[in-house]
């Protein structure tokens, strides 16, 4: 069945309409408020994708803290329209080189004329890069790239970090320009490979679960019908049965590639070949679980005591970084549930660019590291004033859980031997590599 949509709105997270476009008629615009008050009223915010009013399906995706919302009357595939939003989230990053609610504002007449291209009547079009700039006539409201780490989209193309010696920042969040723009006769190309980490570690230091979900990302400037040759590690295998038997061995347990990406020379060489299309792309997705090559990133040590002379419980935290030591963390937190009585928090920390607090709402600790070098230990001392102490007051903290992010570091292992452009008539295009690893889940029990 093919999908035809009622209507198209993007709203911020505030519910503010940033962009609202009617196809068919079928509804008008206070279908925009009905759709916020559904999403924001269910319980803990955790709105179904599909939701329904007065026989209006409301569909949606949320990306970088903005809802991308389709309405239809008819029964249309929800699988068709949420691939359709977030690839309609997608060409806005392509064109305008990110996402956020500012850009959309800049750019509100480019976003008009992109679904003015992409739907008629309803009726998807097309969604691909490549064929809409050659309509797209308003130009790029640009503004100041945001941070490499800006993870609630993991964006990680246009860094500014220590490493920014890799991947300028101002080059790497490039939009897509038109043909006949000066900037868009140049040659680029930039490879993120994104790691998400997931991990359980017990109380007696046994790691129960470790998770790694990654993907190879590219954005691409290049003439259409480049060919990239993209070189990985030579030992890399994919599952146990394929370890190649040299090197230090890089292994996944699933891995997928993009439809673009051609495997011709993969099994003997492990090289990835494709003609990549103008913007971004994954091209590769992997798994790895249980059997990491390299030390998991942190390790902690807590004790927890009670004070005999006080209603004072003793929280004292040891915790390790275990990266190389030219490495580092960054914007590294650790929240620590305390009991609900706690009334006040003294604190002493190891070093002065540590930051601690009690959050009295959720009734935890926030301990807050901005960088924390590879092979280094800090440590934190914290007095809880606890009302009323239970008789087991120690079974009431924890687990502790830590967010982080890790620059140019990936767990698997895998590496980009090298990016190459095969024709020579373009030039030679300037290429960035980079990777990065980011905590989805890292529990800790104390």
């Amino acid at each position: 069945m093919e999908a035809m949509i009622s209507q198209i709105f993007i709203l911020s997270c505030r519910g503010d309409h940033l962009i609202y476009k009617n196809f068919r008629g079928e509804a008008g615009n206070e279908v925009v408020n009905i759709f916020y008050q559904k999403v924001t009223t269910l319980p803990e915010n955790q709105a179904p994708v599909i939701m329904n009013h007065e026989g209006l399906h409301f569909i949606h995706v949320r990306q970088s803290g903005l809802y991308f919302v389709a309405t239809a009357r008819t029964n249309v595939s929800p699988f068709t329209i949420i691939e359709f939003l977030n690839r309609f989230a997608s060409l806005i990053k392509d064109y305008c080189g990110t996402l956020n609610e500012k850009l959309v504002r800049l750019n509100f007449a480019l976003i008009y004329e992109l679904l003015d291209e992409m739907l008629d009547y309803g009726y998807i079009q097309t969604t691909s890069t490549d064929i809409l700039k050659n309509f797209i006539q308003t130009e790029v409201v640009d503004t100041k790239p945001s941070s490499l780490f800006d993870l609630s989209n993991i964006g990680l193309f246009g860094a500014d970090t220590q490493q920014s010696k890799v991947a300028p920042s101002a080059a790497a969040s490039r939009p897509v320009f038109s043909s006949r723009s000066e900037q868009g006769s140049k040659n680029e190309v930039f490879l993120d490979v994104i790691e998400r980490l997931t991990v359980v570690i017990g109380s007696n230091g046994t790691v129960m679960k470790v998770d790694v979900q990654g993907e190879i990302r590219m954005k691409c400037f290049l003439p259409s019908g480049s060919e990239l040759r993209i070189g990985l590690n030579e030992e890399f295998s994919i599952g146990k049965s394929e370890l190649r038997g040299y090197g230090t061995a890089v292994r996944v347990d699933e891995c997928s590639f993009h439809e673009v990406v051609k495997l011709d020379d993969f099994d003997s060489n492990r090289i990835l070949k494709l003609h990549p299309p103008q913007g971004e792309l994954t091209i590769m997705h992997y798994q790895l679980s249980d059997d990491l090559p390299s030390v998991l990133p942190f390790r902690l040590f807590p004790t927890v005591e009670k004070d005999l002379n006080s209603n004072r419980l003793m929280v004292h935290l040891k915790l390790r970084c275990d990266l190389p030591p030219k490495s580092q963390a960054l914007n590294v937190r650790v929240h620590l549930p305390v009991p609900k009585n706690t009334i006040s928090l003294s604190q002493e920390l190891s070093s002065p660019d540590q930051t601690a607090e009690l959050q009295q709402s959720t009734k935890s600790i926030q301990w807050v590291i901005s960088r924390f070098p590879g092979g280094s230990q800090l440590s934190a001392l914290f007095k809880l004033e606890v009302h009323s102490l239970s008789t087991s007051p120690t079974l009431e903290v924890g687990p502790v859980s830590m967010s982080f992010e890790l620059p140019m570091h990936t767990c698997s292992g895998l590496r980009i031997r090298f990016l190459r452009l095969s024709s020579l008539q373009t030039g030679l295009p300037h290429r960035w590599v980079r990777y990065a690893t980011h905590s989805d889940s890292y529990v800790i029990r104390v």
